[in-house]
């Protein structure tokens, strides 16, 4: 294990690439390389069906000559000058970008915190299997389940390393372990499938595998025999967790800096105006100890910092990488996350803070509404904001959840939508994406 977390090899060929794209040419340049380890087992009906164990360190170099970039990737074992002087081969002869830069000396990450975000305990898939056939067999001994879809269990650890020729040096690494189980209820046409899993960055935190499966069990059997409801032009939906975390990432987009300069989310004309009801806010913490999305500086060395991105409803922040802050006249807030050899803005820990009502009471003040489990389908336009889902969950009568729901779309517009949101307490943060259930009024719904 030490073998893997040890990042100084890296580290130094890193920067012995810096080096040569330097005398090749460069003008500037990173190196980063994306580390990866990871196994899993998954099993159906008491037999394992796949084992899967992988490992990669991806190298990426990226170099500028005056306003021209280019970025080339290898892996391990690579001709480090070969790379290098093919790097600015290519950026010679490609188009200049206005935008493209290292982050400013000045913003760069000097020290960082010790986040605690690898658990160096030793998973053998032994164990992986074990908790895989326990969480389905759990599943399948609630009264009613009749089949599987799989169970499955994970380690892992993923990382970055990061050298940038102005001076900037670091690495880290996180683990991440997780259990999950799919069944099915009902026969024939009246089959109905659900899930449940759990996903944390130390072992020892992960539910039971047993409880898992049994969680999973009870949704599923929940589900069967679902009925279409008339359609409706006014009606409350409440939104559970599990979906309630999607919809927040329809925030996050809204509010990515990369839209807004594309001119391709609806609130990019928004920002310092009221985009949520009042009383309702959005934050985003990279620095959060063991938070499951926290990082001691983003893919450009920029240490991030606790944002509230949306306070009292009114728009705060965008998301922000370098270029993208260049292309819109700002400065980079540490959001800047590499994907192959780019860098674009995303959230960390993102949340929806919650409000002060119990879901159970925010489900008995909507009397008559729809309480949704899952979405399905696309349908979410970010230019426009109109969206419209395909949507399963249960039927609220008197304020209670009474019979299943299915065969339903619930439509609105995502601006009227968050103006009309209301969030419980029963926030759980273990997701990187963290929001309670909540509720949304004058919703439309079609039905039969």
């Amino acid at each position: 294990m030490s073998s893997e977390i040890d990042s100084s090899t890296l580290l130094s060929r890193a920067s012995q690439l810096i080096d040569l794209a330097r005398k090749a040419g460069a003008d500037a340049a990173d190196a980063v390389v994306v580390r990866s380890r990871s196994q899993s087992v998954s099993v159906r009906l008491g037999k394992v069906e796949g084992t899967e164990s992988s490992e990669s360190d991806d190298f990426s170099l990226r170099v500028f000559i005056g306003k021209r970039v280019a970025s080339v990737s290898a892996n391990p074992g690579f001709d480090l000058q070969a790379l290098a002087e093919r790097a600015v081969a290519m950026a010679k002869v490609s188009p200049e970008d206005p935008f493209a830069c290292l982050a400013d000396e000045a913003s760069l990450s000097k020290s960082y915190p010790d986040l605690q975000l690898l658990d160096t305990t030793e998973v053998s898939s032994e164990m992986l299997r074990e908790a895989s056939l326990a969480a389905e067999a759990a599943a399948l001994a609630v009264k009613g389940v009749t089949n599987s879809s799989g169970a499955g269990a994970s380690a892992g650890m993923g990382g970055l390393v990061l050298v940038t020729s102005h001076g900037f040096e670091g690495s880290y690494m996180a683990s991440r372990f997780g259990h999950s189980v799919s069944v099915i209820a009902g026969e024939g046409t009246g089959m109905e499938r659900d899930y449940d899993f759990d996903s944390r960055l130390y072992y020892a935190e992960l539910d039971d595998p047993a409880e898992i499966g049994r969680r999973a069990g009870e949704r599923v059997i929940k589900r069967i025999n679902p009925r279409q409801v008339p359609t409706g032009k006014d009606v409350t939906v409440i939104f559970d967790p599990r979906v309630a975390r999607g919809f927040v990432g329809h925030i996050a987009g809204a509010i990515n800096g990369a839209a807004v300069a594309r001119k391709s989310s609806f609130l990019r004309d928004k920002m310092g105006q009221q985009v949520l009801k009042s009383g309702l806010s959005i934050t985003d913490d990279p620095l959060i100890v063991r938070g499951p999305s926290s990082r001691p500086f983003d893919g450009e060395g920029v240490s991030g910092e606790r944002l509230v991105m949306i306070e009292d409803g009114v728009l705060k922040h965008w998301f922000l990488s370098t270029s993208t802050a260049r292309e819109l006249g700002l400065e980079t807030n540490g959001r800047g996350v590499r994907g192959g050899t780019s860098v674009s803005p995303s959230s960390t820990n993102l949340a929806l803070e919650p409000g002060d009502i119990a879901p159970e009471d925010l489900i008995r003040s909507v009397g008559n509404g729809f309480y949704v489990t899952e979405l399905i389908g696309h349908g979410v336009n970010m230019i426009t904001g109109e969206y419209s889902r395909g949507a399963t969950g249960f039927w609220i009568e008197n304020g209670e959840l009474t019979f299943p729901v299915s065969e339903v779309t619930i439509a609105s517009n995502l601006k009227e939508m968050f103006m009309r949101l209301t969030p419980a307490n029963d926030i759980d943060r273990k997701f990187g994406v963290a929001a309670p259930t909540f509720a949304i009024e004058g919703m439309t719904l079609a039905g039969r």
